[in-house]
């Protein structure tokens, strides 16, 4: 009997824009969807310990704990794995230094990378958490900074 019962996985995902605003997304080999950089949380490993062994498995980026902020839990159906949730401890990447940017590249299961406007991705096919829940909360984001100024 197969079971129509979502599974949930727990990930990190990261939050990286570059001075333009827009966002780093990646695209994994042999599928069709561009969502955060991360991954799935090893056992013991907290959110912030699996983002910085993402981030260098996948992309060549070497980060420190200092460079990460998080910025909460969110949930969203999976774009690669059917009959799933993704829980993603949503953390953003300080990348005022962009120099640490310049280099990446795709690496392991990544098959493409992009940098894509929040306001105007396109028509690239976007993960179900990207589309709702990270771009609509980085928009949130950018006028709340707006205001306070």
């Amino acid at each position: 009997m197969i079971s129509n019962t979502p599974k949930d996985i727990l990930i990190a995902a990261a939050i990286i824009r570059n001075a333009e605003g827009a966002v780093l997304l990646v695209r994994k080999s042999g599928t069709c969807a561009f969502m955060q950089p991360g991954g799935k949380l090893d056992s013991g490993e907290t959110p912030e310990q699996c983002l910085l062994r993402e981030l260098e498995e996948e992309l060549g980026l070497i980060l420190e704990q200092r460079h990460l902020s998080y910025v909460r839990l969110e949930s969203a159906p999976a774009a690669n794995e059917k009959n799933t949730i993704v829980n993603a401890h949503l953390i953003l990447v300080d990348s005022t230094q962009s120099e640490l940017f310049d280099d990446v590249c795709p690496a392991a299961e990544i098959a493409e990378i992009c940098w894509t406007n929040p306001d105007d991705p396109g028509d690239i096919v976007l993960a179900p958490l990207t589309r709702d829940t990270v771009f609509p909360l980085i928009k949130r984001m950018a006028s709340t900074t707006v205001q306070r100024r």
